[in-house]
């Protein structure tokens, strides 16, 4: 598949760059799409959660009623979790959520998450962007030029790029990854894809499976 390569003004350059279908024309494998956004958010949980057992209140241990002839129920001290203020009950303690999932599987999601959006015509080439400052006006201008200003857009540069990512960093709509930065997640949750052009080299020889 071809894909026309638009200049920052949303014009076309006449140039068209080749997809590679091992890539970008792939049967779609849902649940490993499902499997790296999992993991994705998971790795974003801080799992600092903690709430105080019984052994952990600073309450007295003092018994607060004679075990029988009280009529009620039998109790023990304040921290019992039966009173208000007491420890809580298989409460939430500090764990690590992340989990391992297979580079093959990662690999094989972020080209069927690729493909998804070739096939919704969610994709769009860019010639390399040049800018000597950090302007958010031109990157609100070039997303305008190429009528994508409305939608949620992943913004992929072949390396790393903070006059590109300083431009976007105010723009709600606009994330800007790297090509080694770039995750399944990021790219299902965007509305449209836009590629530079110099990412592409990049893209296939880290996502093909050759």
């Amino acid at each position: 598949m071809e894909l026309k390569v638009y200049n920052i003004n949303g014009s076309e350059t006449g140039r068209t760059i080749t997809l590679d279908d091992s890539i970008f024309a792939i049967e779609p494998n849902d649940h490993a799409i499902y499997l790296d956004c999992k993991q994705y958010l998971a790795d974003q949980r801080q799992g600092t959660h903690k709430s105080k057992e019984r052994s952990e209140n600073a309450h007295s241990t003092r018994k607060l009623k004679r075990q029988k002839g009280t009529g009620g129920a039998r109790s023990g001290d304040l921290k019992s979790p039966v009173f208000v203020g007491g420890g809580r009950i298989f409460g939430p303690q500090p764990r690590d959520y992340r989990f391992k999932l297979n580079i093959k599987v990662k690999r094989l999601a972020r080209r069927s998450a690729l493909t998804y959006k070739v096939n919704d015509n969610a994709m769009t080439v860019v010639e390399n962007i040049s800018m000597e400052a950090p302007k958010t006006k031109k990157m609100v201008e070039i997303m305008k030029n190429l009528q994508i200003s409305d939608k949620k857009s992943l913004l992929v540069v072949d390396k790393p790029n903070n006059f590109v990512s300083l431009s976007a960093r105010n723009l709600q709509n606009i994330k800007v990854v790297s090509v080694s930065q770039l995750n399944t997640y990021d790219i299902v949750n965007a509305s449209n894809i836009v590629l530079f052009e110099g990412s592409m080299d990049e893209l296939n020889r880290v996502l093909s499976t050759k």
